[in-house]
Protein backbone atom coordinates (compact mmCIF):
# COMPACT_ATOMS: atom_id res chain seq x y z
CA UNK A 1 0.00 0.00 0.00
CA UNK A 2 1.01 3.29 -1.14
CA UNK A 3 2.42 5.99 1.92
CA UNK A 4 -0.93 8.55 0.75
CA UNK A 5 -3.12 5.39 0.53
CA UNK A 6 -2.20 4.22 4.22
CA UNK A 7 -2.97 7.86 4.98
CA UNK A 8 -6.31 7.84 3.40
CA UNK A 9 -7.15 4.41 5.00
CA UNK A 10 -6.09 6.27 8.38
CA UNK A 11 -8.45 8.78 7.90
CA UNK A 12 -11.20 6.59 7.16
CA UNK A 13 -11.05 6.77 3.26
CA UNK A 14 -10.81 4.60 -0.04
CA UNK A 15 -10.22 5.81 -3.32
CA UNK A 16 -12.82 4.95 -5.86
CA UNK A 17 -12.37 3.97 -9.87
CA UNK A 18 -11.24 7.62 -10.89
CA UNK A 19 -14.54 9.01 -12.17
CA UNK A 20 -15.47 9.02 -16.27
CA UNK A 21 -15.56 12.24 -18.19
CA UNK A 22 -18.79 13.60 -18.34
CA UNK A 23 -18.40 15.14 -21.61
CA UNK A 24 -15.95 15.72 -24.62
CA UNK A 25 -12.51 15.91 -22.61
CA UNK A 26 -9.93 14.40 -21.09
CA UNK A 27 -9.85 13.47 -17.00
CA UNK A 28 -6.16 14.72 -16.95
CA UNK A 29 -3.73 16.07 -18.60
CA UNK A 30 0.32 15.46 -18.15
CA UNK A 31 2.61 18.60 -19.36
CA UNK A 32 6.20 18.00 -17.91
CA UNK A 33 6.07 17.00 -13.81
CA UNK A 34 2.64 18.52 -13.71
CA UNK A 35 -0.78 17.25 -13.83
CA UNK A 36 -3.76 19.22 -14.65
CA UNK A 37 -6.81 17.26 -12.97
CA UNK A 38 -10.12 18.28 -15.21
CA UNK A 39 -13.11 19.68 -12.66
CA UNK A 40 -14.46 16.93 -10.64
CA UNK A 41 -18.33 17.38 -9.64
CA UNK A 42 -19.47 16.31 -6.08
CA UNK A 43 -19.95 13.09 -5.99
CA UNK A 44 -20.00 10.02 -3.66
CA UNK A 45 -21.29 6.57 -3.39
CA UNK A 46 -24.59 7.74 -3.10
CA UNK A 47 -24.55 9.65 -6.43
CA UNK A 48 -24.28 13.04 -6.99
CA UNK A 49 -24.22 16.01 -4.39
CA UNK A 50 -26.58 18.57 -5.32
CA UNK A 51 -27.66 22.17 -4.62
CA UNK A 52 -27.44 25.68 -4.10
CA UNK A 53 -25.26 27.00 -1.41
CA UNK A 54 -27.35 29.41 1.14
CA UNK A 55 -30.39 27.55 -0.13
CA UNK A 56 -30.70 24.52 -0.49
CA UNK A 57 -26.93 23.20 1.69
CA UNK A 58 -25.50 24.40 4.52
CA UNK A 59 -21.78 25.64 4.84
CA UNK A 60 -21.07 22.86 6.37
CA UNK A 61 -23.03 20.36 3.84
CA UNK A 62 -20.73 22.41 1.11
CA UNK A 63 -17.54 21.91 2.78
CA UNK A 64 -18.44 18.08 2.99
CA UNK A 65 -19.38 18.18 -0.88
CA UNK A 66 -15.75 19.82 -1.59
CA UNK A 67 -14.49 16.91 0.41
CA UNK A 68 -15.89 14.67 -2.05
CA UNK A 69 -14.45 16.59 -4.99
CA UNK A 70 -11.11 16.31 -3.28
CA UNK A 71 -11.33 12.62 -2.77
CA UNK A 72 -12.11 12.28 -6.69
CA UNK A 73 -9.05 14.63 -7.79
CA UNK A 74 -6.91 12.24 -5.97
CA UNK A 75 -8.47 9.24 -7.55
CA UNK A 76 -7.97 11.16 -11.07
CA UNK A 77 -3.84 11.39 -10.04
CA UNK A 78 -3.59 8.27 -9.19
CA UNK A 79 -4.79 7.30 -12.49
CA UNK A 80 -2.76 9.79 -14.06
CA UNK A 81 0.40 8.38 -12.55
CA UNK A 82 -0.54 4.59 -13.73
CA UNK A 83 -1.09 3.90 -10.50
CA UNK A 84 1.82 4.93 -8.56
CA UNK A 85 -0.25 8.40 -6.44
CA UNK A 86 3.11 8.20 -4.27
CA UNK A 87 4.47 10.56 -7.26
CA UNK A 88 2.86 13.16 -6.06
CA UNK A 89 5.26 15.55 -4.75
CA UNK A 90 3.12 18.54 -4.04
CA UNK A 91 -0.48 20.28 -4.91
CA UNK A 92 -0.04 22.92 -6.42
CA UNK A 93 -3.59 24.73 -6.97
CA UNK A 94 -6.84 24.63 -6.63
CA UNK A 95 -10.18 25.83 -8.24
CA UNK A 96 -13.28 25.56 -6.66
CA UNK A 97 -16.72 26.03 -7.99
CA UNK A 98 -19.64 26.96 -5.82
CA UNK A 99 -23.05 27.01 -6.38
CA UNK A 100 -24.25 29.56 -4.91
CA UNK A 101 -26.50 32.32 -5.45
CA UNK A 102 -26.18 36.20 -5.21
CA UNK A 103 -26.25 36.82 -1.57
CA UNK A 104 -23.94 33.62 -0.39
CA UNK A 105 -20.38 35.00 0.52
CA UNK A 106 -18.98 31.70 2.60
CA UNK A 107 -17.30 30.26 -1.05
CA UNK A 108 -13.80 30.09 0.88
CA UNK A 109 -15.41 28.02 3.46
CA UNK A 110 -16.62 25.71 1.13
CA UNK A 111 -14.00 24.92 -0.56
CA UNK A 112 -11.86 24.58 2.88
CA UNK A 113 -13.39 21.22 2.88
CA UNK A 114 -11.14 20.31 0.30
CA UNK A 115 -8.67 22.24 0.89
CA UNK A 116 -8.15 21.01 4.83
CA UNK A 117 -8.68 17.24 3.15
CA UNK A 118 -5.93 17.90 1.27
CA UNK A 119 -3.32 18.95 3.89
CA UNK A 120 -4.77 16.09 6.21
CA UNK A 121 -3.83 13.67 3.11
CA UNK A 122 -0.80 14.88 2.07
CA UNK A 123 0.61 17.30 4.77
CA UNK A 124 2.65 19.99 4.07
CA UNK A 125 2.67 18.94 0.22
CA UNK A 126 -1.48 19.58 0.28
CA UNK A 127 -0.42 23.20 1.47
CA UNK A 128 -1.62 25.06 -1.55
CA UNK A 129 -2.74 28.38 -4.04
CA UNK A 130 -5.83 28.09 -4.10
CA UNK A 131 -9.38 30.52 -6.03
CA UNK A 132 -12.68 29.71 -4.28
CA UNK A 133 -15.82 31.46 -6.66
CA UNK A 134 -19.50 31.55 -6.86
CA UNK A 135 -21.09 30.11 -9.92
CA UNK A 136 -24.81 30.80 -10.84
CA UNK A 137 -25.15 27.18 -11.77
CA UNK A 138 -22.96 23.79 -12.25
CA UNK A 139 -23.22 20.79 -14.52
CA UNK A 140 -26.09 18.53 -13.22
CA UNK A 141 -27.05 20.81 -10.57
CA UNK A 142 -23.87 19.66 -8.49
CA UNK A 143 -23.05 21.72 -5.33
CA UNK A 144 -19.23 21.96 -5.85
CA UNK A 145 -16.57 21.27 -8.68
CA UNK A 146 -12.94 21.49 -8.37
CA UNK A 147 -9.99 21.33 -10.52
CA UNK A 148 -6.43 20.84 -9.24
CA UNK A 149 -2.96 20.94 -10.26
CA UNK A 150 -0.15 18.59 -8.74
CA UNK A 151 3.21 18.35 -9.43
CA UNK A 152 4.15 14.60 -9.70
CA UNK A 153 7.70 13.28 -9.52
Amino acid sequence: MSKIEARLAELGVTLPDAPAPAANYVPWVISGKQVFISGQISQNAGGMIKGKLGADLSVEQGAEAAKACAISLLAQVKAATGGEIDRVVRLVKLVGFVNSGPEFVDQPKVINGASDFMVAVLGDAGRHARSAVSAASLPFGVAVEIEAVFEIA
